[in-house]
């Protein structure tokens, strides 16, 4: 089915190609794995156990998991009821007030334009490892290329390419659950010396939580962001076939997923390594599989983050060029952003945020104290404040949804426990963003993000909000189905 045609700067109407709708379910569910599971995984961990210690970084990470399946149901009650491209600002614009939509929207375009540059110069400083003599902006801009030209071809080889890279980053996770769990048990035939048995690791000379419960609470704060990602379903909503059967099922894969791989993983790291040696000089999978005996282990988790981080990357530009063309279709953006190739790809959008993203790098480097950390302050705030906004939107929707004389019988999804579900997990978000302020490494996000979004709201006021109708994408309805494969679907 397609929507009407949108209106270009010519007086003479023209039939544009639509978002195509290509992507099945497990795209969805390799894309919300693949933008949950990266360095927050591989890397911080380690952390977050000599933080919190060893039973403590499990109920952390519980904790978190709890959180993110309680967003993911909201999110799917709404991806269905508003099956379109870049759909958080649109959730919140429909649901709280057009302000809060565009300060949403921009504040997760911000997010992964960082991200971007980060993980660009993050995969590039690793090929050092192979290749000392090659500069890393080489890495950056060979990288950048790439993720480039996988998301200006099609939706649907963006969703494969992800698929892909995400199926390498599960295999890691799988691998350590199990090889590690066997080891743990007592077969570890290639590891040298004394090896932990069980869960005897978990009970330290300062006891159970050596930092005392405080640690686990202010540990919570990194493990929301290590799940975030998680909300790249929602993006991918209006580029997606038979959203109203594919989205649910996708949501409780990623979920049902996500608490196995975080949770497995993490007991499986916390009994191994010893709290006191865990930490951000090594990543804890590689010193999981180097204590196991698994030969080259050190160069095959290296593979395997640069993999992370591109998969990531991958996502976070398709997420950028799809906001940018939702917030141009909703009038708060350029019109040539909504501008798309006959494969239904926003290319001038997609053009930006690949510079963004360059522009984002080079802060990293010429101003890394100033302009690079005030954007990763945002950025990392953002987060957070995204998931606030998806379950406000949730929350208002249905209680318009009811008010207005609707029937709950007739929706193909809907969230458990309502109004329980989205009050605990903004609660639980704003908790989290409370405590951003008691920690001194993360209070710039508290205060740089909080300015930002200010700035987002007087934006908006005074450039949109005044003797401006803003016009409504067209919506598609919740039980409508796509035959085709290339179904297209302009908003």
């Amino acid at each position: 089915m397609s929507a009407a045609p949108l209106p270009t700067g010519d007086s003479t109407p023209t039939q544009e190609p639509g978002l195509r709708r290509s992507m099945e379910a497990r795209h969805l569910v390799m894309i919300g794995l693949g933008g949950v599971i990266g360095s927050g995984l591989f890397v911080s961990s380690g952390y977050t156990i000599s933080q919190a210690g060893p039973l403590g970084a499990v109920i952390a990470y519980l904790i978190g998991a709890v959180v993110v399946y309680l967003v993911m149901a909201c999110l799917s009650e709404l991806a269905i009821a508003y099956p379109v491209s870049g759909a958080f600002h649109i959730y919140a614009a429909r649901s709280i007030g057009p302000a809060t939509g565009f300060t949403t929207a921009w504040l997760y375009w911000l997010t992964w334009v960082v991200a971007l540059g980060s993980e660009f110069t993050a995969a590039g400083l690793l090929m050092q490892r192979w290749f000392p003599e090659v500069p890393v902006w080489i890495w950056c801009l060979l990288f950048a290329t790439v993720l480039f030209s996988m998301n200006a071809i099609s939706s649907r080889v963006f969703g494969e390419s992800e698929f892909w890279f995400a199926m390498i980053k599960v295999a890691a996770v799988v691998g350590l659950i199990i090889l590690g769990g066997a080891a743990l048990v007592g077969f570890h035939p290639m590891a040298e010396g004394n090896y932990p048995h069980l869960f005897e690791n978990f009970t330290t000379t300062e006891g159970l939580f050596p930092n005392g419960f405080t640690g686990v609470l202010v540990t919570v704060l990194v493990v929301f962001f290590a799940f975030s990602g998680s909300e790249l379903i929602g993006v991918a909503a209006g580029e997606t076939t038979d959203p109203a059967k594919n989205i649910p099922k996708a949501m409780r894969t990623t979920v049902l997923r996500l608490v196995i791989f975080f949770i497995g993983a993490i007991t499986v790291i916390a009994a191994t390594i010893p709290y006191e040696q865990a930490g951000l000089d090594e990543s804890p999978f590689v010193t999981v599989f180097a204590s196991i005996g698994v030969p080259y282990a050190a160069d095959i988790m290296n593979f395997v983050v640069i993999t992370a981080l591109l998969s990531a990357g991958n996502s976070g530009l398709y997420s950028c060029a799809r906001m940018l063309f939702s917030l141009s279709a909703e009038g708060h953006a350029p019109k040539a952003f909504r501008k798309l190739t006959k494969r239904g790809i926003p290319m001038l959008a997609l053009v930006v945020s690949i510079f963004g993203g360059l522009a984002s790098l080079i802060s990293s480097v010429v101003a890394p104290t100033t302009v690079y950390l005030i954007l990763t302050s945002v950025a990392g705030f953002a987060t957070v404040a995204v998931w606030m906004s998806i379950v406000a939107s949730h929350f208002f929707h249905r209680r318009a949804f009811v008010r207005n004389g609707g029937d709950l019988s007739v929706l193909p999804y809907k969230a458990p426990f309502f109004p329980l579900v989205p009050i605990v997990a903004f609660l639980a978000c704003l908790g989290s963003m409370i405590g951003i302020g008691f920690d001194p490494t993360q209070a710039p996000a508290l205060y740089f993000g909080g300015a930002f979004t200010i700035a987002c709201y007087l934006v908006f006021h005074f450039k949109y909000g005044k003797g401006r109708r803003n016009h409504a994408p067209v919506m598609i309805p919740a039980t409508a189905e796509s035959t085709e494969e290339t179904e297209k679907v302009s908003v």
